[in-house]
């Protein structure tokens, strides 16, 4: 292009950004046109959103070299903000093909914290585009049953008028699921699947699976024993045990901010230390009677206990350092207990933490109590057969009430967790 034909090109797209609602702002028109007549910028007085602006209109006036700064500019310098901001720049990074830079960070973040896109309000707002990039990566932290569950999620989500229950299928619903989904399954690892997971989560939707492929898997898998996999036909994620946490409550970011605490940094701190979270008791698959508690957790140390509030999205916890185990006082003494709690469980941000106080009476024991924390067990008390109505969170042993009601609850789910240095 001669330069008549780009700076006519160039005044043009300027013009039209100046008359769009959209993009006027006087930030975006002072930094563009520092940088076309001095080769100039000035971010560092700017908010992240100003340079956001920015960036878009250096993209829509062509200015690839002033692209390719500002997106490095952002990862160097504005990390913070994208990672709380991260549903918005992933989306906008995935939908500009000169975003490059954008799209390789926002893979690499997914990869490790797949949460932050599959646990957001907005996922089943991701394009197919979007979906597809996510499931191919072969460093996705997940398992591939749960590759699968979020695939069949998204594609509900995009036809609200199905049936959630694959039994209630119709034929032509099913037509519909397939036609929705045809692009996303040959990127699912049906072949690292078990024969369970194969027989509970894939056979119910066959009608969507092309019938070749249905009829391979059945060959594959008949024989097996239910928790075995197949022959080695898909690739295998490349999995890190420290980020791929067996829970039905928390996900990978509750994880991390509970590793910070219980290496008392703030939020905001890096975290040095890798945790892995072993799942060792879970309510649904052991039973929730305090005799399972004590007879798989007792002679535990460093644990992590978290309680799925039945009929909220609320969830509770709290961290033991020391091991579970019915004492003469029916109290252990520790220093570094905490307990915390969730408001809503897709909302990491809205938290407590409530650090011991009264250390002679940190961790309650009892042969009819489950995980409970403080004084008598009330700051965080698991009481009665199946957790039921008896439970509840008052303020004694610990800093701060994490509930703002005194009522007992019911638990839906109970995880315990033992914390192992990576």
């Amino acid at each position: 292009m001669s330069d008549s034909k780009f700076l006519s090109k160039l005044s043009q797209n300027l013009l039209e950004i100046l008359d769009d609602d959209e993009y006027y702002d006087i930030t975006i028109e002072v930094e563009i046109l520092k940088y076309i007549y001095g080769g100039s910028l000035s971010l560092g007085k700017y908010d992240t959103s100003d340079i956001i602006k920015i960036l878009f209109a250096a993209d829509e006036l062509s200015l690839q070299e002033l692209v390719e700064y500002l997106q490095s500019y952002l990862i160097e310098n504005n990390a913070n903000w994208m990672e709380q901001n991260f549903n918005f720049i992933y989306q906008a990074s995935f939908e500009n093909n000169s975003f490059l830079e954008l799209q390789k960070y926002c893979t690499n973040i997914i990869s490790k914290e797949p949460d932050k896109i599959f646990k957001s309000s907005d996922f089943s707002s991701i394009s197919e585009k979007i979906l597809i990039s996510l499931i191919q990566n072969d460093d996705l932290q997940m398992n591939e049953i749960q590759v699968w569950e979020n695939v069949l999620k998204w594609g509900h989500a995009q036809n609200p008028e199905l049936p959630s229950d694959p039994a209630s299928l119709s034929k032509d619903d099913f037509n519909v699921l397939r036609s929705t989904l045809q692009h996303c399954i040959p990127f699912i690892r049906f072949y690292n699947l078990t024969s369970k997971e194969i027989s509970d989560t894939i056979i119910p939707y066959r009608e969507i699976l092309p019938e070749e492929l249905y009829v391979d898997l059945l060959k594959a898998f008949l024989n097996l024993h239910p928790d075995s996999k197949s022959i080695d036909k898909s690739k295998p994620r490349n999995l890190h045990k420290s980020k791929n946490i067996d829970s039905k409550i928390i996900t990978c970011q509750h994880a991390e901010l509970i590793s910070k605490w219980i290496d008392k940094l703030d939020i905001t701190n890096k975290l040095n230390t890798s945790y892995e979270f072993k799942l060792i008791l879970r309510g649904t698959r052991d039973g929730f009677a305090p005799s399972k508690f004590h007879e798989i957790c007792d002679e535990k140390s460093c644990t992590v206990s978290v309680i799925k509030v039945k009929g909220s999205n609320e969830i509770l916890g709290g961290y033991n350092p020391i091991e579970w185990g019915v004492s003469r006082d029916n109290y252990n003494i520790t220093k570094d207990s905490f307990i915390f709690s969730f408001v809503n469980s897709d909302n990491i941000e809205n938290h407590i933490l409530s650090r011991v106080i009264d250390e002679q009476k940190a961790i309650f024991t009892a042969s009819d109590c489950g995980p409970s924390f403080g004084s008598n067990g009330d700051d965080l008390a698991i009481w009665g057969n199946y957790f039921y109505q008896k439970s509840y969170c008052l303020k004694k042993s610990y800093d701060k009430h994490i509930r703002n009601t005194k009522n007992t609850f019911s638990v839906e789910e109970l995880e315990v967790f033992q914390i192992i240095k990576c």
